[in-house]
């Protein structure tokens, strides 16, 4: 089997904030290569910058040291134009208010391809029905997105990603205010995607114990280090007991589970 294609590779990254006056580094020295076909979930506690990487590599936030290529260029040498044909992302944030139904909003997807009228070609149309099936989310087509349930809303926010057409999916907790059956169907769902569709599928979560059951590989942030690793090899050499930093929360290899002391 020949080896998966990279699509990511982030080389001695510094992340965090810089004003005129300061420096702020939330996390350093972090490498990593994300790969087609892989489902990669982004874990470690609150602050530990999580949010702050996947904004540094969707360019919201510039890096303070080191360099991100994407398809084996910088990723500062893609236009946003070009970006948004690469890099497609589902954040947590709201949509403001709108008459939108759940094929309107999934078409928003093909925008970095239409015209300036935003006219739907019919290979742009195929591609919509495509997502739609691939999530299968078909019946909703006609409903207003704000008659959804949250896990439906955000499966269709998976398919206006998906429409995009891009190597690398970012999501962004994902599964926040998901009940555990939905939490379990989203998860399903971009392991599907990352597999059939080969997209490289790179999100954050909470959710640390199913990320366990369903990534390919994980990102593990900790105070000391950023280190990606298949789950089993994580459990193996104990990294996810450096998590939390706390002596009453350890992790249990034999039950896959976190145990409170």
């Amino acid at each position: 089997m020949s080896k998966p294609k990279s699509i990511l590779e982030i080389c001695d990254l510094s992340i965090g904030y810089r004003t005129s006056a300061s420096e702020s580094i939330i996390a350093e020295n972090i490498n990593l290569d994300l790969s087609e076909g892989k489902l990669i979930g982004l874990i470690g506690t609150n602050g530990i910058g999580k949010s702050t990487l996947l904004k540094t590599i969707l360019t919201f936030e510039k890096p303070l040291k080191g360099n991100i290529k994407l398809l084996e260029k910088d990723i500062y040498d893609y236009s946003q134009k070009e970006l948004s044909q690469y890099i497609s992302v589902v954040l947590t944030e709201k949509l403001p208010p709108s008459n939108l139904s759940v094929y309107e909003l999934v078409a928003l997807g093909r925008q970095p391809y239409t015209n300036w009228l935003g006219e739907l070609s019919d290979e742009d149309k195929q591609k919509v029905k495509d997502s739609l099936d691939l999530v299968n989310i078909t019946e909703l087509t006609a409903k207003k997105y704000f008659q959804l349930s949250d896990g439906q809303f955000q499966k269709v926010m998976i398919a206006r990603a998906l429409v995009q057409d891009t190597p690398i999916i970012i999501l962004d907790e994902p599964t926040t205010h998901l009940d555990l059956l939905h939490k379990v169907s989203v998860f399903k769902l971009l392991k599907q995607l990352a597999s059939s569709a080969r997209k490289c599928v790179l999100f954050s979560t909470h959710d640390i114990e199913l990320a366990l059951e369903f990534c390919d590989e994980i990102i593990v942030m900790t105070s000391n280090q950023t280190i990606k690793n298949t789950p089993e090899n994580l459990i193996q050499h104990e990294v996810l007991d450096q998590i939390f930093e706390n002596e009453s929360v350890r992790f249990d290899k034999e039950n896959r589970k976190f145990i409170f002391d």
